[in-house]
């Protein structure tokens, strides 16, 4: 019995750290989205700025790739 609860209390463990881990995915996503809407607001922008949406844009996927993936983790646990 106490083996069982061990497994139990590791496997919601590791459950808690996946989604801590999808939650500060999508908390930097919304992050990004503000400064992305700061600079898309603009009238004119500078090329740092333009390389700045570049990087928020591939940040942005990679966030999205791995919260897909950690989703699919959890789905098929």
């Amino acid at each position: 019995m106490s083996e069982n609860q061990d497994e139990l209390i590791k496997a919601q463990n590791e459950l808690i750290g996946i989604l801590f881990e999808i939650i500060k995915r999508l908390q930097s996503n919304n992050d990004l989205d503000t400064e992305y809407f700061k600079i898309i607001g603009k009238d004119s922008r500078t090329e740092n700025e333009n390389l700045r949406l570049n990087e928020i844009t591939k940040e942005r996927k990679d966030n999205a790739d791995v919260v897909s993936r950690l989703l699919k983790q959890i789905e098929s646990n």
